[in-house]
């Protein structure tokens, strides 16, 4: 039976450090997506929407929140085999181009897995902005290795 890492406590909770989300990144993800809406990059367009202004992609404050994390002790590069999935993804309110985010990620679960040596984690993450206003919410589950390689 794999014994559950002594490191990884539900409850524990980190919080990242922030990024401001800059026109760069909102251009280079529009270029590597293809997601060119003119809601991402249309400044004349955006003004004229109920947001007032460009706002960046979900999917971006997502990846950001997700590489954010990666920089963190809860996720242990030599431990991780595998990425599972993602559930209750929410978008809660837009990430205006300047805005600065961050990720506060709480261990939601640790279990065995049905792979000897290995078990999973369920992270439940809150993206903040520079306000501390919720701007989304979702759980990343990862498969990781009982022991270091």
């Amino acid at each position: 039976m794999t014994t559950l890492p002594g490191y990884l406590r539900p409850g524990d909770t980190v919080t990242t450090q922030a990024t401001t989300v800059t026109e760069s990144h909102v251009v280079s993800w529009a270029s590597l997506t293809g997601d060119w809406l003119p809601i991402h990059t249309d400044r004349e367009y955006a003004a004229r929407s109920r947001f007032g202004e460009r706002i960046a992609h979900g999917p971006l404050t997502l990846a950001l929140a997700l590489g954010l994390s990666t920089q963190t002790d809860v996720i242990d590069g030599d431990r991780t085999t595998a990425w599972l999935g993602m559930h209750d993804l929410r978008a809660l309110a837009p990430v205006l181009i300047g805005d600065t985010i961050r990720a506060v990620v709480e261990v939601a679960e640790v279990r065995p897995s049905k792979q000897e040596g290995r078990f999973v984690v369920r992270l439940a993450y809150r993206v903040l902005n520079q306000r501390d206003e919720d701007v989304m919410t979702f759980t990343s589950v990862l498969m990781m290795s009982a022991e270091a390689p």
